[in-house]
């Protein structure tokens, strides 16, 4: 540290001693401030070497803590991929054993579609003859709405005859009157077309009914159409409104003003409601107050009809059994126990339903509630 620059030693010796030349000197000082900033420069970039030395040694860390990351990974992966293959070990396994099992399963099925051949086969002559079994059920029933029919116009008789009668009783007045005329030679030609222009319309009166009773009791094929309900009652009433007025029954309207129609067979929907009015009339028979009130109401989409009585009212543990077949609480001989059970099975057949509500000593209301209809049904396609 001591060592003294090489232009020092040699003034020294050449002179021996005298003093340094200053040009010497400064070229030494140069040189000298030459040397160390070329040494400092040396120490900055060794300082920076030893800064990138130091980063790529931080990065080689991070590197290798990542590799070891992804060693980890790798072993992870290595330990899945060791428990996937022993999965598709078995699998594989399980699958030959389930081709194994298909094989037997054909063979099994194949059996089963013999056998499935034969009870198809067994099916179709099942369903045939339930075809037909329910083809004479609808035979029968029909038979049996029919017979109701008859047995409600024997009930009917008396009434009918009574009604025809009248009219059978104008007429022969009338003709009675224009044969006189006749024999006297009184003939006044205005007064003979009178008399048998009114003769003729008490013909036509008991044509009426006749017409009515004939179509009302023909078994024919049912139609379903569009039904008004008014006329259904005005042609039910027709028919009983002679035994009613006989028996001192008061008949009492309240009719929807609105149009009540349904989809229905006309005929049918008249013996359900003649089969509740005899039904009336009998249960008022021996009441003081003797009414049968008929009421309808709708909305938007079902039509009531009310068919009320001021009879005695039916006992509640009657009212569940009223609508079996040839259950009836009449005397033996006065009825069939079959007018509330077909009414019940032809309300059913066009979606409808029957209540009946009463207690003892106030009567019996029998509603009837039918699906309100706007459109006719499509007509069946001709074969």
């Amino acid at each position: 540290m001591s060592a003294e620059p090489e232009g020092f030693a040699e003034a020294s010796d050449g002179n021996g001693g005298a003093e340094p030349d200053p040009a010497a000197l400064r070229e030494q000082i140069e040189q000298l401030q030459v040397r160390v900033q070329l040494a400092e420069e040396r120490r900055r970039a060794l300082v920076h070497i030893m800064g990138d030395l130091n980063e790529s040694n931080q990065k080689l860390a991070d590197q290798r803590k990542a590799m070891l990351h992804i060693l980890g990974d790798y072993e992870n992966d290595r330990s899945r991929l060791a428990r996937q293959t022993e999965r598709l070990d078995n699998s594989r396994r399980a699958l030959i054993h389930i081709l194994k099992d298909s094989h037997e399963s054909n063979l099994r099925l194949g059996d089963s579609r013999k056998a499935m051949i034969h009870i198809m086969g067994d099916l179709r002559e099942t369903t045939q003859e339930m075809e037909r079994r329910e083809q004479e059920l609808r035979d029968k029933q029909e038979q049996l709405v029919q017979a109701g029919k008859l047995a409600t116009l024997g009930e009917l008789t008396t009434g009918v005859a009574h009604e025809l009668n009248n009219p059978l009783n104008n007429i022969g007045l009338y003709v009675g009157n224009v044969i006189d005329q006749i024999r006297l030679g009184e003939v006044e030609t205005e007064r003979l077309v009178s008399d048998l222009e009114k003769a003729m319309e008490q013909v036509q009166k008991a044509t009426e009914i006749i017409s009515h009773l004939r179509t009302f009791g023909r078994a024919a094929r049912v139609s379903i159409e569009l039904v008004d309900i008014d006329d259904v009652i005005e042609r039910s009433l027709l028919l009983v409104q002679e035994q009613l007025r006989l028996r001192g029954i008061d008949v009492e309207l309240e009719l929807c003003p609105d149009e009540l129609i349904v989809l229905a067979n006309p005929i049918q929907l008249e013996q359900v409601f003649i089969n509740l009015l005899t039904n009336a009339r009998d249960a008022v028979a021996d009441s003081k107050r003797k009414t049968i009130r008929i009421a309808s109401s709708r909305d938007e989409e079902r039509i009531r009809i009310a068919f009320s009585d001021t009879g005695p009212g039916i006992p509640h543990e009657l009212q569940q059994r009223i609508f079996d077949p040839f259950f009836t609480t009449k005397e033996v001989g006065t009825g069939t126990g079959l007018g509330l059970s077909i009414t019940y099975s032809i309300l059913k057949e066009y979606g409808g339903e029957i209540s009946v509500a009463s207690r003892p000593g106030e009567g019996a209301t029998f509603v009837i509630e039918l699906p309100f209809a706007d459109e006719a049904p499509p007509e069946e396609p001709l074969l």
